[in-house]
């Protein structure tokens, strides 16, 4: 291997390392409930986009997930309604957050797609586990789709979307972010 494809191996490996930091960071902020510091880490045009997934006859799996903006979705938001969701959530009388629940995001599999260097796309798995009041149990897995841009020299997430494994929720409620 020469000196000048050792050396992108280790810039690869470190961005690697980096854009996993970050996914760490921005999962421990939304479980630490640091909600105002995990909104800054959206960009002012993100798209967080949550398909709802359909059982389809083999050969159709286009059809598979319902179409962001076009039809019902289990979230597909902008900044400014995530931020009213954390706002709402943090006046302390929201119905299905009081008390609050508690979050355990794990993040793995991290696999970059695309390196533009100001820009990455990047896929990974999730399993986020909720518990809420005493008894109530939630159990979401799934992947996500990222773009992360970099603003001020800081990684941003300016687009985000959320694949559950699951056509059917069981949850009482989806006030969690993924």
């Amino acid at each position: 291997m020469t000196t000048q494809a050792q050396q992108s191996a280790v810039e690869r490996m470190l961005r690697h390392h980096e854009i996993e930091q970050f996914l760490t960071h921005e999962a421990s902020l939304y479980d630490e409930r640091r909600y105002n510091e995990w909104l800054d880490l959206l960009t002012d045009d993100i798209r967080y986009y949550m398909p709802m997934l359909r059982n389809v006859k083999f050969g159709e799996h286009e059809r598979e997930l319902t179409r962001e903006m076009e039809d019902l979705n289990w979230i597909d938001e902008g900044k400014d309604i995530l931020t009213k969701r954390i706002e709402q959530i943090l006046t302390g009388v929201h119905w299905a957050e009081e008390p609050l629940s508690r979050i355990v995001h794990v993040i793995t599999n991290v696999l970059i797609e695309d390196d533009r260097g100001d820009e990455v796309d990047v896929k990974c798995k999730f399993v986020t586990y909720r518990n809420r009041v005493e008894t109530e149990t939630d159990l979401f897995i799934g992947r996500r789709e990222d773009t992360l841009r970099m603003v001020d020299g800081w990684w941003k997430i300016a687009r985000r979307k959320v694949i559950l494994a699951q056509s059917v929720l069981l949850a009482k409620n989806l006030t969690l972010l993924f």
